[in-house]
């Protein structure tokens, strides 16, 4: 399965352009890595890629599909600061179950707690609660994850072990990732291909 962006173009409002003709392909399995330095557009781009954002000039396609913005997303982005991700209000167990049913199997692959689950946001760090934003975009019906600096703000402990069963699931699975990060070496350590935006 094939994720395409074909002549992308975007701005917000009348600001300057982000972007434009800007074209893309990511397939099935493959851990590909976005790279450019703050600015450049890469989150942006990974809106675009995911539906939160609809381009300006050109198309996204799935499969040669393009997807609706209604329903489970295929194409799920993981934000960097997961606690802007969730509902405050919610206990975790419910913002857990949101889109589906998380089986007792990846909550342990990632590491979620059973404790955790009658916790609400702000009783957990940030690392625990992007383990929940992990699992929740992890659904059967996904077939890519676009993952937007999602470790940046954690130690290296806490990087590897939340890389770790990000790729352990979805290697399992054949799910496409892309890799949106200004950290050349976690990319070098992460990705099979690379991709720069900017100069």
């Amino acid at each position: 399965m094939r994720l395409e962006a074909t002549n992308l173009g975007f701005r917000y409002g009348q600001g300057p352009w982000i972007f434009r003709n800007y074209n893309l392909c990511i397939e099935s399995g493959s851990i590909t890595a976005l790279l450019g330095d703050s600015g450049t557009g890469k989150s942006t781009l990974a809106k675009l890629l995911a539906g939160y954002e609809k381009p300006l000039e050109g198309t996204v396609r799935l499969e040669g599909a393009a997807f609706g913005a209604c329903g489970y997303r295929p194409v799920q982005l993981i934000f960097q600061h997961p606690e802007k991700a969730v509902n405050p209000r919610f206990k975790m167990k419910d913002i857990l179950h949101e889109g589906f049913r998380v089986d007792e199997t990846m909550r342990a692959g990632l590491g979620i707690e059973p404790a955790w689950l009658n916790r609400y946001p702000r009783e957990l760090s940030g690392g625990e609660l992007q383990r929940f934003c992990i699992a929740r975009a992890l659904g059967p019906k996904t077939r890519f994850i676009i993952a937007d600096e999602i470790s940046a703000m954690f130690d290296p402990i806490t990087q590897a072990q939340i890389w770790t069963a990000l790729l352990a699931e979805t290697s399992r699975r054949g799910i496409g990732i892309l890799v949106v990060t200004h950290d050349r070496p976690l990319a070098e350590k992460l990705c099979d291909r690379f991709i720069s935006m900017g100069s």
